[in-house]
């Protein structure tokens, strides 16, 4: 079975299949709000899918799920992936990018992304929700 290599959050990002990745702020692992509930606009989910020779050519399922702080579903999406190889039958891994809209989150907490492939979760990516504190001005007039 294909297993994920690497995945993670970013800010954005742009993947061609079997080409070089390019990441714009890689690594997020916290968003943050004033209010809830609210909206991140964007956010990519880069994932690396390792595939072995004899996997090379079939389809895959690939799936992503991101949960709540009681793991209740708050948003989800996946394709079928067929992983193309060399021609030297060689292992290979394949990047690719999902871009993320308006997520919407209900509260802080821990989040995180579920990642499946085949039906089994192979990686689990967490997502720090945090709340700001807002400040007031106490200056007197």
């Amino acid at each position: 079975m294909p297993d994920i290599e690497f995945a993670f959050l970013a800010d954005a990002a742009q993947a061609h299949p079997g080409e070089k990745f390019h990441v714009i702020g890689g690594g997020v692992t916290r968003v943050a709000s004033r209010q809830f509930p609210f909206r991140h606009p964007h956010l990519a989910l880069v994932i690396a899918l390792s595939v072995t020779a004899p996997e090379t050519g079939r389809e895959h399922e690939v799936r992503f799920v991101l949960l709540d702080p009681d793991g209740r579903e708050l948003a989800g999406g996946g394709g079928l992936v067929r992983a193309g190889g060399p021609a030297d039958a060689r292992d290979s891994v394949h990047t690719f990018a999902v871009d993320l809209w308006n997520i919407g989150f209900e509260r802080p907490g821990d989040h995180s992304f579920r990642i499946l492939v085949d039906g089994s979760e192979r990686k689990r990516l967490p997502l720090l929700v945090d709340g700001i504190a807002v400040e007031l001005d106490a200056a007197v007039n």
